[in-house]
């Protein structure tokens, strides 16, 4: 029983951080097997109940107490939990919000994943060796997802994936236009009919997928030669997801790394993160495998096409499509939150409010959907939290601060507290690294060592 009640917590951030990268694919091919409706939304809750067995055996291992004490960050972590809580009770008509109960349930879900992760992360009690161990569960977990990506985007018809768009219609129910039910962001339009598949793999999503690759980047110190082969893997993830957000946060968290290191080699290595990614952002085409639309999404995209003229398919035009729509909706978000600044409750943002068909008053970046539901204050409380986090992780483990960092920078297009990977182990990552002491107190008595992305993660 004392080693399940210590070593517990710990086996179950393993699971999650495989576990949860796996997710969407099993959640699909059960759904496709015919496991439907309550049951398989039962099934789908293995992770939260994990996160809870795990914080439960943390609180009792440490006896509800903090390793260290309570600093300034953790306090911040619990003032942003509080906030949630008390957006979420407090009645939406007051707010001006229509949220569901449902969606006020999903929201808090949401939005407290990131805390609970981070709090497991600060209660483990961690062996010699653990935070190694984690460090290549993660680097291994993110070469798999990147393999299977690249196998699914060349070997695995478009049409197989069409037939698993019940998964989202009928049991998330979310509605996704002109591609028969899937998201749209499946594949890339070239413009006149011409379209090539993204890496989406097990997410089932390229932008989840590019994420966690980034992060799984930064977890390698390319001290090895294997090493140098899974970045490259990973890297080309990265590629074939087509995604710039991601190529622009690991660009950011090179650059801050090279900032804290003062060294050359982050700026090389995003030098050629900058280069390569240019050519295959505009030369797409000739790299990605060519699919197509089926005759009625063709008939919708047109539709699609002739309700937005003067957009652009050209990914590196200020017009283009995607980014147009990505800074409209982070212009709006702002312009919801200045003009409402109490918020409007949790489940009006994002695909909550989506998902509970009611008004989405924000969608996309995290601060904005954070301050739609949280009001202004309850955001800023966040952002205060992750840049402490930052600072703290920069002192402590550089390349984590990097990563973390690249996180943020894509948190300002993309819900990344909406993906439960990135908000449970990502953050949970942070708290394992604030109990060791800051840089200073380590450079005193460890000698630096020969890295790649960043310093032997121990």
């Amino acid at each position: 029983m004392n080693a399940l009640v210590r070593r517990g917590p710990v086996w179950a951030l393993y699971v999650l951080i495989v576990g949860l990268a796996f997710h969407n694919l099993a959640m699909v091919l059960l759904w496709r097997a015919g496991v439907r409706g309550g049951a398989l939304t039962a099934i789908a809750s293995w992770k939260e109940l994990v996160l809870l067995a795990a914080l439960v055996l943390a609180a009792v291992a440490q006896r509800g107490r903090l390793p260290g004490g309570v600093q300034v960050v953790d306090w911040l972590a619990i003032a942003f939990g509080a906030f949630v809580v008390l957006y979420g009770l407090l009645p939406q008509s007051w707010l001006g919000g229509g949220a569901t109960h449902k969606g006020v349930l999903y929201a808090a879900r949401h939005d407290l994943l990131p805390v609970a992760g981070y709090l497991l992360g600060r209660a483990l009690v961690l062996e010699d060796g653990d935070r190694r161990r984690l460090c290549r569960t993660v680097v291994w977990t993110a070469a798999a997802v990147a393999a299977f990506g690249l196998v699914d985007v060349y070997a695995v018809p478009l049409q197989w994936w069409r037939g698993a768009h019940g998964w989202y219609s009928e049991q998330l129910g979310l509605r996704y236009f002109g591609l028969s039910g899937l998201p749209e962001n499946f594949v890339y339009n070239a413009g006149n009919g011409v379209v090539f598949r993204r890496l989406t793999s097990t997410f089932l999503s390229p932008l989840a997928t590019a994420y966690l690759l980034v992060f799984g980047l930064f977890a390698l110190s390319l001290r090895r030669r294997l090493d140098l082969a899974l970045a490259v893997l990973l890297f080309a993830g990265v590629l074939w997801s087509h995604t710039r957000a991601a190529l622009v946060g690991l660009v950011a968290g090179l650059l801050v790394l090279a900032a804290v290191r003062r060294s050359g080699r982050p700026l090389v290595l995003a030098a050629i993160v900058v280069a390569v990614g240019a050519v295959f952002v505009t030369g797409y085409d000739h790299f990605a495998p060519r699919t197509h639309f089926t005759p009625t999404e063709l008939k919708q995209q047109e539709q699609h096409a002739a309700s937005h003229p003067g957009a652009s398919h050209d990914p590196t035009a200020a017009n283009e499509a995607s980014t147009s729509e990505h800074l409209s909706s982070l212009r709006e978000g702002i312009r919801t939150v200045v003009h409402h600044p109490w918020g409007f409750g949790l489940g009006n943002a994002g695909v909550t409010a989506e998902r509970t068909k009611v008004t989405v008053r924000a969608g996309e970046s995290t601060y904005t959907e954070l301050g739609v539901e949280l009001g202004l204050v309850g955001a800023l409380v966040f952002v205060a939290w992750s840049l402490v986090l930052v600072v703290a992780l920069l002192r402590r483990a550089p390349w984590l601060g990097a990563a973390f960092t690249a996180v943020l920078v894509i948190a300002l297009q993309t819900d990344v507290i909406g993906v439960p990977w990135l908000a449970v182990v990502v953050w949970a990552f942070a708290g394992i690294w604030m109990d060791r002491p800051g840089a200073v107190g380590v450079a005193a008595r460890t000698p630096p060592a020969r890295t790649g992305f960043h310093a032997r993660p121990v």
